[in-house]
């Protein structure tokens, strides 16, 4: 699976916003937005905020495990 595709699964089914996700990273929504369009890479701190903030692992999130 895509990270990206896991990445706007895990928002969506956190019923939350780009907005409030992109800020959590210091991000805007468009800036957010990129990132899950394929137009801007996630930075590697990001992605451990990320997977700190819906408590899963960097495997799961980038799609390497199906596990949490």
């Amino acid at each position: 699976m895509n990270y990206r595709i896991r990445m706007r699964n895990l928002r969506e089914d956190s019923d939350l916003t780009q907005k409030e996700v992109g800020s959590l990273i210091n991000k805007s929504q468009q800036g957010y937005s990129h990132i899950e369009d394929g137009r801007a890479e996630l930075k590697i701190d990001d992605l451990i905020t990320l997977c700190r903030f819906y408590k899963v692992s960097a495997d799961y999130f980038i799609g390497m495990s199906d596990q949490k």
